[in-house]
C-alpha cells in the first residue's frame, strides 16, 4: 500500500490500496466521526459523492474508492465479478483501520452494500441503498443481447473519454458481463433472501422514472419489487422518493441521501445503547 499523504488514520489521506491482482484509489476523510463508506454505481468513480459529503461535512469520516479499472487510477484487473466488488469493501476498510462501518451503495453499489450488510450484520452499523437493490426479474434473453449490443455501440468512443476516467478501462464485453451478471444477482429468487437477512437498519432513497438503457416504465416497475422486501423485514423502509432519475439523484438530491445518513446513523445509535 503507498500513500500520498499521512497514514495517521485520524487525519486525511489519499492513495492506492493493494487487493488481489490489482490497486484502488482510495480517499479517507479522516476524523473521528461514524465512518461512512460509499460504493460507486457499476463504471461510476468516488467523485459523484462530492455533494452528499459536503451535506454532511465533518461529523463523519467519509470513506470513498474508485472500483477495479474505474477512474483516473484504479488499475485494471482480471476478476470484475460481483464477488471481487464485495471483497474490495473488506480490502478498503481492513486498509484504512476501519472495523464497522455504515455503507452507502448507488446503484450497483446498493447492491454490492446490501450483500456486505447482510454477511457482515456484526460489522455494519446500517445502510442507505440508493435507487439499487430492487429484485426484481428484468434479465431475460432479449434484454441480454440489448445489453451486449449497447455496450457494442458505446465501445468506439468510450476508450476516447478512459484518460478523463468517465469511462472504465474495460472492454465493451466486460462492461456487458458485468451488467449482465447485475441482472442475474437482481432475481427475485437472488436478492429478496439478502434483503431479508439484513439485520442493520436500512434505508432506500428511490429515484423516480428511467435509468440508463430502460424504456418507458421499466425502472418504476423495477423499483415496486421492494414492496415485499419492506413488508417483511422491518429494518428496511423508503426513506425518500425523489424527483431525479436514476442519473441525476445524486447531483440533484443528494440532501434526500444525507438524510437517509443521519437516519440511519441516529437509529444505530440508539440501538447500540439497548
Amino acid at each position: 500500500m503507498t500513500t500520498n499523504s499521512t497514514s495517521s488514520i485520524s487525519s486525511q489521506w489519499t492513495g492506492m490500496v493493494s487487493v488481489d491482482d490489482t490497486a484502488l484509489a482510495v480517499t479517507d476523510s479522516g476524523g473521528s466521526g461514524v465512518p461512512v463508506v460509499y460504493l460507486n454505481g457499476q463504471f461510476a468513480t468516488q467523485g459523484y459523492w462530492r455533494r452528499v459529503i459536503a451535506e454532511l461535512g465533518t461529523d463523519w469520516r467519509h470513506i470513498t474508492y474508485d472500483e477495479r479499472a474505474r477512474g483516473r487510477k484504479s488499475k485494471r484487473s482480471a476478476d470484475y465479478s460481483f464477488e471481487a466488488a464485495v471483497r474490495d469493501v473488506d480490502a478498503v476498510l481492513a486498509a484504512r483501520g476501519v472495523d464497522r462501518a455504515l455503507v452507502v451503495g448507488w446503484s450497483y453499489g446498493a447492491v454490492v452494500a446490501a450483500h456486505w450488510a447482510g454477511r457482515n450484520p456484526d460489522r455494519t452499523l446500517g445502510a442507505v441503498l440508493v435507487d439499487g437493490a430492487f429484485p426484481y426479474d428484468w434479465l431475460d434473453e432479449a434484454m441480454e443481447q440489448r445489453i451486449r449490443k449497447l455496450f457494442r455501440r458505446m465501445g468506439w468512443f468510450t476508450p476516447l473519454l478512459r484518460p478523463t476516467g468517465l469511462t472504465p478501462r474495460m472492454t465493451a464485453e466486460q462492461q456487458a458481463e458485468s451488467n449482465i451478471e447485475l441482472g442475474r444477482l437482481s432475481r427475485e429468487r437472488e436478492l429478496s433472501p439478502v434483503l431479508d437477512s439484513i439485520t442493520v437498519p436500512a434505508r432506500y432513497v428511490l429515484a423516480s422514472g428511467t435509468s440508463f438503457g430502460s424504456k418507458g416504465d421499466e425502472q418504476e416497475r423495477i423499483r415496486a419489487g421492494l414492496d415485499g422486501v419492506v413488508e417483511r423485514n422491518p429494518n428496511i423502509r423508503i426513506s425518500a422518493k425523489v424527483p431525479s432519475n436514476h442519473g441525476a439523484l445524486l447531483r440533484k438530491d443528494f440532501a434526500a441521501i444525507a438524510d437517509a445518513v443521519r437516519e440511519v446513523t441516529a437509529l444505530s445509535r440508539t440501538n447500540s445503547h439497548d
